[in-house]
């Protein structure tokens, strides 16, 4: 057991102190977005929004995301990551303390497409001083380890906010989301200020290429969005499945779906290394990590039995640990041959597409047709996915080893 522990701690070697700190920023900032959980609530019963004021809501969050990344890339190329991420929290801190005196449909539409918009300039920004502050051979790792803290952060968050409703309010989430926004900007101060903290990779691009030009790029961008939509149903029609087919209680879902951070908090960064040093492509992992999403799905069609359900999450908790940290590396890699928060920004925006169509997507086709129909549509656009990652390890020109 402790030859164990070293091996799993030395899967954490080598990386820098900044990407330690960059985790620890998005650690604060994940686990103080507990708003987003209870939004859906917070809007029906204190608010008194109907569920369709709330669709619309949700496809407002899902705009600010986009034009957010957008933004976030852009600027990061012209003045900065760290300028670029110090703004968009503190602005997101003073943004949703702000956002609890909103109490109108069309005024909360706004302020919540403004609060993400500030909030997603961020994701780029920090894609980027993250493969800065990363040795080559460390940022598929340096990734995994951001994927941690956000998974730490998301599991942390609701369970504070559940706490912090039921004792003050949903008032104190806005208070308590924005004061850690703040907190993580003051941290982010101190640590990753250009003139304390160093660039590792300095490699600087003469004749960048437009991110609008790379076709490959853009095949890849097609494959994330499909593989976030399929993803995404773990989040939104799955959980209905598991309560309205396989009668779980609330506790049991919160359990099956804690297992799948589990997993990943306990199995990811080792997995990740042992990937590293194999001999497989980036483009290949990614492929495989698609597929075996899709199969979680296919899987599904053939019982209801509980173990059959456990297979499921087993199969696509596996696909997200490799899909993810592979194809952020691949963006990485790609980026360095434009601007690369032009490419971080259109990588961040591929997972915004699949949440401003993802749940509904889903959500209509259960409804429409039912769950079997609705898991072959998810398996087909993973399908789709992997026969797009098939084309792109077949005409990659970036580099062998993609």
């Amino acid at each position: 057991m402790k030859v164990l522990f070293k091996n799993y701690l030395n899967t954490f070697s080598g990386l820098s102190k900044e990407v330690w700190w960059l985790a620890l920023i998005t650690l604060i900032n994940r686990a103080g977005t507990m708003v987003i959980p209870f939004l859906s609530l917070y809007l029906t019963t204190s608010l008194d929004f109907t569920l369709k004021d709330v669709g619309w809501i949700m496809t407002c969050f899902g705009l600010g995301s986009i034009v957010g990344s957008y933004l976030g890339g852009k600027l990061t190329d012209e003045i900065g990551s760290y300028k670029v991420m110090v703004f968009s929290l503190f602005t997101t801190g003073i943004l949703f303390i702000a956002l609890q005196f909103i109490d109108s449909f069309t005024g909360f539409c706004i302020g919540i497409f403004v609060v993400m918009l500030v909030a997603d300039m961020f994701k780029p920004a920090m894609f980027v001083a993250l493969s800065a502050y990363s040795k080559p051979e460390n940022k598929t790792r340096s990734v995994t380890l951001i994927r941690l803290a956000i998974n730490l952060g998301f599991s942390a968050g609701p369970a504070v906010g559940g706490l912090i409703i039921t004792t003050i309010s949903y008032v104190g989430l806005f208070w308590v989301d924005g004061i850690t926004c703040i907190l993580a900007t003051i941290v982010l101060f101190l640590v990753l200020n250009p003139k304390k903290a160093k660039p590792i990779d300095t490699q600087v691009v003469e004749n960048p290429v437009s991110v609008l030009s790379d076709k490959s790029y853009f095949i890849f961008l097609g494959a994330m969005a499909l593989f976030g939509v399929v993803f995404l149903q773990y989040f939104s029609t799955m959980p209905l499945f598991y309560k309205e087919v396989i009668s779980l209680s609330e506790l049991e879902i919160g359990l099956l779906l804690g297992f799948n951070g589990f997993l990943i908090f306990v199995f990811e960064m080792p997995l990740i290394k042992w990937l590293e040093n194999s001999k497989y492509s980036i483009s290949g992992l990614m492929l495989f990590g698609s597929l075996l999403t899709g199969l979680s799905f296919v899987v599904l069609l053939f019982s209801n039995w509980i173990g059959i359900i456990i297979l499921g999450i087993l199969l696509m908790t596996l696909g997200e640990m490799i899909a993810f940290p592979f194809s952020n590396a691949f963006a990485m890699k790609q980026s360095r041959r434009g601007k690369q928060g032009q490419y971080m920004a259109f990588y961040t925006i591929a997972f915004s597409i699949s949440h401003v169509f993802g749940h509904n997507l889903g959500l209509q086709m259960v409804n429409w047709m039912g769950f079997d129909f609705t898991w072959v549509v998810m398996a087909s656009l993973a399908g789709i996915s992997v026969f797009l990652l098939v084309i792109l390890k077949k005409h990659s020109t970036i580099h062998q080893n993609l």
